[in-house]
């Protein structure tokens, strides 16, 4: 009884101590934050309260699952005066829907209110406080991540956190690092050495297996990479000292020059769909473009004509589903395999994905969390969003069973062989989260396999024309969707509007909702040619402005 009352007395202390340091880092007056699918993100200048009281959240969180929890400094795709800050599970997978709540109302409370929204929290999760904490965090490279990861030290020394700072990583090395360190190495080490030897050892396994067949006929292992002057650019050279001369890699935007995610990146190439600056693009040459904290990527090239070639999310999502699909075929494997998509993919990667190669194709709401949730129901789910950020997921029926295919002795040498090629890329992916750099060796492993160029996997299928814009209004709120966010609800009158401009169209579709972190209403259109697709996204926009509080100026004509 004794020890228990003085445990509760020091958590007690505590808090009130995690109550005197939150005036030290004090909230901005007036100031509101909300924790998504991204975390939180403002200017850099506005975070150092939101930092240090997700520093205590992660100790409470970590008590909760007596696990180690993970706490990854970035902002992404953002601009580089912005920053932000996301936690994640003991599995490497993000914050619970739950714990949102939570988040968003710790970081909003007033200073003085700050230990009783710890007392609410650790009363409503029944959070035993005698548990040790221990936390691991990161940041990517933005000249405030420094000042922001003491913020959070100190959070987490306050309530007696142990902790792990691994400096500079991507945020999908944060998520492996966690994931390995909760599973006791299972998944594998809990280091940067050791996230890059499994990446390299399931490459080079799966080429050696596939060398002796398909080969690499047209492939060519030669790439430009946009590291959008952001953490990624610093770990590709890292990891291709592991990968024993098989890729020819060079970087480009690697942070000497340039700014980060200024005109360069996977969501100004999607977004512009047009090369970054700072990159010289040869001809018919594969080039990939990361964001930030490389958690997406996209491809593209340029071909002798000068047209340039975006291979997004969906071109990447249809690779990895239709050689997984082929390898399936080959070992007699009878696992469900599923794709998940929003209605962000291009109309023709769903009809190609569900009519040509027969794969299930299921559509969320827009949010990685969504489609990480929805890929958990196959065997094996592939799941990418069109800008690019995407993974795989194998469940342990599945892990299991191409594991035991691969050494049974009853099955042809041919089944086993697919079942081989299967399990190396079973460990080639990071199943937490999407990741740059295992997206793209991912890639690289199956054109290799196929003696694909890119060409010949641009041309699997084409995209129709689309175009995205953005719409400011005086409250994001007032739109509300349904059907994955395929159909508005409010405002009254908007979808007839856009279902009326969509009939004018031939192979037209157009959908709007509204952003989650700003006071704007995304537009995406596509159609039979890109001068329709502009035409129709404008049209629609129109409507927007008109019926959902359109502020400042009007959305501008495709020609003007």
């Amino acid at each position: 009884m004794e020890v228990i009352l003085s445990e509760t007395l020091m958590m007690d202390t505590l808090l009130q101590t995690a109550k005197r340091n939150a005036m030290k880092y004090s909230k901005p007056k007036d100031q509101m934050f909300a924790y998504g699918t991204a975390g939180f993100r403002n200017r850099s200048d506005l975070l150092d309260s939101v930092l240090y009281r997700m520093g205590l959240l992660a100790v409470l969180r970590s008590k909760l699952t007596k696990g180690t929890i993970g706490v990854m400094i970035t902002a992404s795709h953002n601009p580089e005066q912005d920053n932000g800050v996301k936690l994640m599970e003991p599995m490497g997978e993000m914050l619970i829907p739950e714990w949102e709540i939570f988040a968003t109302e710790l970081a909003n409370a007033k200073d003085e209110d700050v230990a009783t929204v710890l007392q609410r929290i650790i009363a409503s999760a029944s959070i035993d406080t005698t548990i040790p904490a221990n936390v691991f965090f990161a940041r990517d490279t933005r000249s405030s991540s420094n000042t922001l990861a003491q913020c959070l030290q100190e959070g987490i020394e306050t309530l007696h956190g142990k902790y792990s700072d691994f400096g500079l990583l991507t945020t999908p090395q944060l998520h492996y690092m966690v994931r390995c360190h909760n599973s006791q190495g299972a998944y594998g080490q809990p280091t940067e050495q050791g996230y890059y030897n499994k990446l390299s050892k399931a490459f080079l396994n799966f080429r050696k297996l596939v060398s002796s067949g398909s080969g690499d006929r047209g492939y060519s292992p030669k790439i430009i990479v946009d590291g959008a002057n952001g953490v990624g650019a610093l770990k590709v050279p890292q990891l291709i000292s592991f990968l024993e001369g098989t890729l020819n890699i060079t970087v480009c935007n690697d942070g000497t020059t340039g700014k980060l995610n200024e005109r360069c990146g996977a969501d100004f190439v999607k977004i512009q769909q047009r090369s970054p600056d700072g990159l010289s693009v040869i001809a018919d040459t594969k080039c990939v473009s990361y964001d930030g904290d490389a958690d997406r990527i996209v491809y593209f090239y340029v071909d002798e004509d000068g047209s340039f070639h975006l291979l997004d999310g969906d071109k990447i999502a249809t690779l990895f589903a239709g050689y997984i699909q082929h390898l399936l075929t080959l070992s007699g494997l009878e696992l469900n395999l599923g794709l998940v998509q929003t209605a962000y993919a291009n109309g023709s990667s769903t009809r190609y994905a569900s009519q040509q190669m027969k794969v299930p194709v299921a559509c969320t709401k827009t949010g990685v969390k969504h489609l990480h949730h929805q890929a958990t129901e196959y065997d094996i789910g592939v799941y990418f969003e069109a800008n690019g950020h995407g993974t795989i997921l194998y469940s342990k029926r599945a892990e299991e069973l191409i594991s035991s295919t691969c050494g049974n002795t009853s099955l042809s040498e041919s089944q086993r062989h697919a079942a081989s090629c299967l399990e190396c890329l079973v460990n080639l992916t990071n199943q937490t989260v999407g990741d740059a750099l295992a997206d793209m060796m991912l890639v690289e492993a199956i054109l290799y396999a196929r003696g694909w160029t890119i060409h010949q996997w641009d041309h699997s299928y084409t995209d129709l024309p689309n175009r995205q814009l953005k719409v400011k209004v005086k409250d994001r709120t007032v739109i509300t969707t349904t059907d994955a966010e395929r159909k508005v609800t409010t405002p009254p009158g908007l979808q007839s509007a856009i279902d009326e401009e969509v009939a004018k169209h031939q192979h037209a579709r157009s959908f709007v909702r509204p952003s989650g972190t700003e006071d704007v209403v995304r537009v995406y259109a596509e159609a039979g040619s890109q001068i329709l697709a502009d035409k129709l996204a404008y049209d629609v926009a129109i409507h927007v402005f008109n019926l959902a509080g359109g502020k400042g100026d009007m959305p501008r004509p495709p020609d003007a």
